[in-house]
């Protein structure tokens, strides 16, 4: 499978996952039509849906301009926001699986952010996984807690991390830099952090997104990952919330 992760609005990602055994495609989270279009006419594919992780609109401005440019068949999102998300007509919940191509997806609800935040899980048998956690889970952080409480986004980063060591995370924006800086006023003697921090930096510099850290990454570089509890991780948030680095 190919993960192709292009920029929206000033921060934002959105994707495109294509199967490669059978060419099927899908779009996450667009933002807005524009860098769709292009990224999908350079991939020379035909996407064959929308997937939204949560129903804010810089992650489902552009579902509407889509469905009807490509004549999509199907727009998914969390069951729960229905009425939330321009365009839904496939509503998801905890668990569900389906295939996209030969590709297995398992649907995870992830609230915290969001009530309704949910992340795709994407399997390719007998290869790797990668996963699109939205605004839950960043490289190194994760979304302020809009609707959720602390409690929440604990036991929901806590199952994004159990998905395995080398599942490959795709968020929903270009954070890492100043995540990593904030990570490491939290831990100051943490050599990991110091390492992505660099390897961020240099990226960022050549023009390169951060995006596809993988879990082992974030077990020992996101301090909301790396909180011992839900209370625990609602400190660090709020520190998060009010720090000026």
């Amino acid at each position: 499978m190919k993960v192709i992760p292009f920029a929206c609005l000033s921060d934002n990602y959105a994707y495109l996952l294509v199967c490669d055994k059978t060419g099927e495609s899908v779009i996450v989270d667009p933002s807005e039509p524009e860098p769709v279009l292009r990224a999908v006419t350079a991939a020379g594919v035909t996407p064959g849906g929308i997937w939204n992780t949560h129903h804010h609109f810089d992650h489902t401005g552009g579902n509407e301009a889509l469905a009807s440019h490509y004549k999509l068949a199907w727009v998914s999102g969390h069951a729960s926001d229905k009425g939330r998300i321009a365009g839904l007509t496939q509503f998801l919940e905890a668990g569900q699986r389906f295939k996209m191509g030969s590709l297995d997806v398992e649907i995870l609800h992830i609230p915290g952010h969001t009530l309704g935040a949910i992340g795709y899980v994407v399997r390719e048998p007998g290869g790797g996984t990668v996963m699109f956690t939205g605004d839950t889970m960043f490289h190194a952080g994760c979304g302020r807690l809009f609707e959720g409480t602390p409690a929440q986004m604990y036991t929901s980063l806590q199952s994004l991390v159990a998905v395995g060591a080398d599942a490959r995370v795709y968020p929903g924006h270009e954070y890492t830099l100043g995540n990593l800086r904030f990570a490491a006023s939290v831990e100051p003697d943490s050599a990991a952090i110091r390492e992505a921090l660099a390897a961020a930096t240099a990226k960022r510099d050549r023009g390169e997104p951060t995006v596809g850290t993988t879990v082992a990454l974030e077990r020992e570089t996101n301090p909301f990952v790396r909180a011992k509890d839900g209370a625990a991780l609602g400190v660090v948030r709020a520190a998060k919330d009010v720090w000026k680095g």
